[in-house]
């Protein structure tokens, strides 16, 4: 059951920032809890602007409240919802949608902006360091806010080590690599594990048990239960300041729930909606998205000449969903293989890092 307290502290302890060769001087406001300070002067919550401010444009109370209770908490959530689904929304009609809709676009600015104006916009965003520098490197930083970041492979490639650790990293202060805030882990294989959460918080200096308090995890068993899950997202991240929302994986029960051909366009059309809110929530409440993938063997003709015949599962709707691409795999014994797959602003390069008890690391030559 998703639950979790404002008064959870995570504490950095000067062994954080020795990891990410900071100067000494970030442990005195570095150095406090993730959701205090994130609930304080953090740019990503400043941001937001609250479904109640429609009161001042002449909404009644009564319908922000049937807003709410569909899972829009934000103007901006406005924006991204189709008339269609608001007008679907109970004790809603047409006319008081369309009241709605225009008092939303007078609070907030929906037009085109210039290229510099999206440049200052763009330094909300935060990267979530992965614990290994090689990594990091390779992501231009780490995990970035504002956008979904899919990691595919086969089994034990470190998918679900990879979202363990940013569960940690992303309660840490942004001045070392972290994103100041919770994180929510949506697990729908029955793959999250709290005890290892211990290792890798100590390894940054930080207390187990607060971190593990501001971790959410819900075990989803079917791809309704999954989309009902991620609805709820919103009202928590409206609530409380979160940086991460991790699905592992996002993909394996509409495997399950679909079969066949004859279910196949179905399928694809609720995964698209269902990615589709993970780039709203992930834009709206500028978090950052780690989503992992399962593979599938190809048996085309050309599989034959290239080294991995393996293609990620759920075609263009996940590939052009997904902003960044990571597919891993298996190196020599704890090493792991890590390439850009796919990025609008990254090279097709790749590295190397290793899992350990401490979570990612860097690879040991």
């Amino acid at each position: 059951m998703l639950s979790a307290s404002r008064s959870n502290h995570v504490v950095a302890h000067p062994s954080a920032a020795v990891d990410f060769d900071v100067a000494t001087d970030v442990e005195a406001e570095g150095a406090s809890s993730a959701t205090a300070a994130a609930a304080g002067n953090d740019v990503s919550v400043q941001a937001l602007m609250e479904i109640d401010r429609l009161t001042e444009q002449g909404i009644a109370a009564a319908d922000i409240a049937k807003l709410k209770a569909a899972g829009i908490f934000t103007v901006p959530g406005i924006h991204m919802q189709c008339k269609k689904d608001l007008v679907n929304v109970k004790g809603l009609s047409e006319a008081k949608v369309d009241k709605i809709i225009e008092a939303a676009r007078r609070l907030t600015d929906t037009g085109f902006v210039n290229g510099v104006t999206y440049l200052q916009q763009r330094k909300r965003v935060t990267k979530i360091t992965t614990g290994s520098t090689a990594l990091d490197q390779l992501l231009g930083g780490g995990l970035e806010s504002m956008s979904i970041t899919e990691a595919f492979g086969e089994f034990r490639t470190g998918k679900t080590q990879l979202a363990h650790t940013l569960c940690v990293t992303c309660q840490l202060p942004t001045q070392i690599g972290g994103g100041n805030g919770k994180a929510i882990f949506v697990d729908t294989e029955a793959t999250f594990r709290p005890e290892r959460i211990r290792p890798i918080a100590e390894r940054f200096g930080l207390e187990a048990d607060a971190v593990l308090e501001n971790i959410l995890v819900a075990r989803a068993y079917t791809h309704e239960h999954q989309a009902h899950l991620l609805s709820l997202v919103a009202a928590k991240m409206a609530e409380e300041p979160y940086s991460l929302l991790v699905v592992d994986s996002i993909t394996a029960l509409f495997r399950v729930d679909f079969s066949g051909r004859g279910e196949l366009a179905e399928r694809q059309q609720k995964l698209g909606k269902m990615l589709n809110q993970l780039m709203k929530i992930a834009e709206e409440f500028n978090v950052a998205v780690y989503i992992t993938n399962q593979v599938v063997a190809d048996p085309g003709g050309a599989c034959m000449f290239v080294a991995d015949p393996k293609k990620p599962i759920g075609g263009h709707i996940l590939a052009h969903a997904s902003t960044t691409r990571l597919s891993l795999r298996k190196g020599r014994g704890e090493q792991r293989i890590c390439k850009i797959y796919d990025s609008p602003s990254l090279p097709e390069t790749e590295c190397v890092f290793a899992i350990a008890e401490q979570g990612i690391v860097d690879a040991k030559e």
